[in-house]
């Protein structure tokens, strides 16, 4: 992990493709940050993510759609959008932008961070 940067510095660099890339950007205590970046990227078929802690997410660049269980619901995020998950809130990622990266920025506030 780095002092300092710039959120922007490097994305062109991730290639397209079925995956995300993840950099951590901070970690202090239980408290993690981290930088995503998504081309085109969508979870695959009957994945979800199911985490035991809290979530913030943040859409800094690009487009997404998030696909909630329990109850159902379906999200779209566009820049400056953010999205609370609670732990255990199962979600996937529908959709992101194909012909730009979408950058977002999220925040595991730790078990101590929950509502």
């Amino acid at each position: 992990m780095k002092d300092r940067g710039n959120l922007f510095e490097g994305i062109e660099s991730k290639a397209p493709g079925p995956g995300e890339w993840f950099d951590p950007l901070l970690r202090h205590g239980p408290v993690r940050v981290e930088r995503i970046v998504s081309h085109g990227h969508c979870s695959k078929e009957a994945f979800w993510y199911e985490q035991d802690e809290p979530e913030w997410v943040l859409v800094v660049r690009g487009q997404a759609r998030l696909r909630l269980a329990d109850p159902d619901e379906v999200v779209d995020l566009g820049p400056g959008d953010w999205l609370y998950l609670p732990p255990l809130r199962k979600h996937r990622v529908d959709w992101t932008t194909p012909h730009e990266p979408t950058v977002w920025l999220a925040v595991w506030p730790g078990a101590d961070g929950a509502e």
